[in-house]
């Protein structure tokens, strides 16, 4: 009988087999649990005892181990830092040193950690190398990827305990954009511009938070100027995205410009998260009863039903409850005009 018509009758949320799972997660209890993740790892030790049931191709269980570790393994080290705002900066791992690009992202990576920002590249040569040399090895990030050719670490990461070597660019790709608050883009070849438009899709439909994308030209440059022209042409034009998605990005040769946005991105706004249908925008000032009013009627448009309204947390906020907020049913399309909202806010 051909594997996949075998009767499934393996129940791995059989009690017994529960209880079992239960007494080893338990063994693996630190002292003082900072979170109770119980529920979750035991869904995890159910997908690992369902790959061994299911009796799936060899390298397709190695595929889901590696991710799982090297997921696990960023996290890790991630979590230290959480309440540090951080910076992906994408580029060519060919920009040589002495290059105008290299410089520039240099400078840039230099004003933002005397802004407070931590710096993630992809610990290779290039403009990676030069993200992680401005900002320096105590505000540091290196995320490598394994390659046949051109992909080492660099001197400015490469020992560092805030390096991770992965051999996936998904798990990769995942942890450039799940721990950071901005994102900087600086001329590259087929890589960046991979990580361009994955990070402007995610931005664009929602599946990333709101949050400050750069694209930096050297001074007097003009590739990302030549890249906003196709993209005028070709995807704008024609209606293939919304004319409000340009709001999503700033295409600049000036690094001051660019560290300008990301910093005035923060100045009012602090997070957001959905409860429910409610979305909810966390500002470190309350917005004021003029700029409320001034908000429904401009943004009328991407609620759902019901106003923009100050509100106090909801129950299922666990973090930032300090914090004032505002919410509404917004639409989930149009992240252009969320991101004007933001920035009003931001002026208020």
């Amino acid at each position: 009988m051909p594997k996949s018509t075998l009767p499934d009758n393996f129940d791995a949320w059989d009690p017994k087999l529960q209880k079992q799972i239960d007494a080893l997660i338990e063994l693996a209890a630190p002292a003082i649990r900072e979170e109770d993740n119980r529920d979750l790892v035991r869904q995890l030790i159910v997908t690992s005892l369902k790959v061994e049931h299911s009796q799936l191709d060899r390298g397709d269980a190695k595929i889901l181990s590696r991710a799982m570790r090297e997921l696990r393994y960023g996290f890790r080290i991630f979590k230290d830092y959480k309440d540090r705002r951080k910076v992906t900066i994408f580029g060519s791992a060919r920009t040589p040193k002495d290059h105008v690009e290299y410089k520039q992202a240099l400078h840039f990576s230099k004003l933002l950690a005397k802004q407070g920002f931590m710096i993630i590249t992809g610990a290779g040569p290039g403009i990676m190398q030069a993200g992680n040399q401005g900002a320096g090895k105590d505000n540091s990030f290196g995320i490598n990827i394994k390659l046949p050719f051109e992909q080492a670490a660099n001197e400015f990461i490469g020992k560092d305990p805030r390096f991770i070597d992965c051999r996936f660019f998904f798990t990769r790709k995942l942890m450039f954009l799940k721990s950071a608050s901005a994102v900087a883009f600086f001329p590259g070849g087929f890589g960046t511009h991979d990580e361009a438009m994955e990070t402007l899709t995610l931005v664009q439909t929602g599946k990333s938070d709101m949050m400050p994308l750069v694209f930096v030209d050297a001074p007097g440059g003009d590739y990302w100027k030549d890249w906003q022209k196709y993209m005028d042409k070709h995807l704008f034009k024609p209606g293939k995205v919304s004319p409000d998605d340009i709001h999503l990005y700033k295409i600049t040769d000036s690094a001051e410009a660019a560290v300008k946005e990301i910093v005035q991105f923060y100045r009012n706004y602090h997070s957001m998260r959905f409860v429910k249908e409610q979305l909810v925008i966390r500002l470190h000032k309350a917005p004021s009863k003029s700029m409320l009013e001034e908000l429904n009627v401009e943004f009328k448009d991407i609620c759902v039903k019901g106003t923009i309204v100050s509100s106090p947390f909801y129950p299922e906020e666990s973090d930032y409850r300090e914090l004032p907020r505002i919410s509404f049913q917004f639409n989930r399309m149009h992240y252009g005009r969320l991101r004007q909202l933001i920035d009003c806010l931001n002026n208020d």
